[in-house]
């Protein structure tokens, strides 16, 4: 029933972050309102066909529309044109930075390796939001788990595990679908093997989909030489990479994320 709460509350979140508009909000400035009626019309085309841009760019010469600001960009940015992407987000940014500010960050983290940037945006973030910053725009990261993420990439680790841990004991958080497992990997590569251990076993409870989880409960089992728990775990990682649960991103690699052929490394070096 846990599980299934949190994948109903997952989709829920996702469904939030992509939903339209709602132009009634712009009925006191005709021009903003007419934008926000083309900005619907541009969403119903292909993302990133020139139809679609071509009513966000109508839209945009209407109004300074932030929302056509960031759909425009959308395209670019899983182009690989980050300079075009980067220009209409910034625009986005200026004109609603509570609305926009974590889904740049986000993007920084996720696409560009920006660590810095990234951190920048959410923390800015958080002094404009005296509530909950949110999600990613795909529902499954807390900005703030993203946030300790980019400290963990950036080698400041004690850090990234204590954002975690704290956001773990906050009252009505919603787990993320990777939260225990970024955890227990920092923990890991902190030679906190104890604490690793526990964190990939919540992972499992959570969200038992990974095989990435199994092989560093392996790593982390071989680090304390449970060579019989090291090898259990590592074949059962390979036993899920081949059924197909693993970590995949359409776009780019996620952060942690660990490849078959290191697996099957692995097991072939012991």
């Amino acid at each position: 029933m846990k599980k299934v709460l949190f994948l109903g509350f997952s989709l829920l979140i996702f469904h939030n972050l992509y939903a339209p508009p709602n132009c009634n909000f712009y009925n006191s400035d005709k021009n903003c309102y007419e934008s926000c009626q083309l900005a619907l019309q541009a969403i119903r085309y292909y993302q990133g066909s020139w139809q679609s841009q071509e009513y966000f760019d109508k839209s945009i010469d209407l109004c300074d529309f932030a929302y056509s600001y960031m759909e425009k960009g959308v395209p670019y940015l899983k182009r690989g044109d980050f300079i075009k992407w980067k220009a209409l987000i910034d625009k986005a940014v200026e004109l609603d930075p509570n609305e926009y500010l974590g889904y740049r960050g986000w993007c920084r983290l996720q696409f560009l390796r920006d660590y810095d940037g990234a951190i920048s945006d959410i923390e800015q973030l958080l002094e404009l939001n005296q509530y909950d910053i949110g999600y990613n725009q795909n529902g499954d990261y807390h900005l703030e788990i993203a946030l300790a993420l980019c400290y963990k990439e950036k080698g400041e680790k004690e850090k990234a595990e204590q954002l975690i841990l704290k956001k773990l004991h906050e009252n009505n958080y919603h787990l993320g679908f990777y939260d225990y497992y970024h955890l227990g990997i920092i923990q890991f590569e902190l030679g906190k093997y104890e604490e690793a251990i526990e964190s990939f076993q919540q992972q499992i409870e959570v969200n038992d989909y990974l095989a990435e989880t199994y092989y560093f409960l392996a790593m982390t089992y071989k680090a304390i030489s449970d060579i019989e728990n090291y090898q259990v775990n590592l074949d059962k990682a390979i036993s899920y990479y081949e059924e197909g649960k693993y970590r995949t991103d359409t776009y780019c690699r996620p952060v942690d994320k660990v490849y078959f052929d290191e697996i099957k490394n692995e097991k072939t070096a012991y």
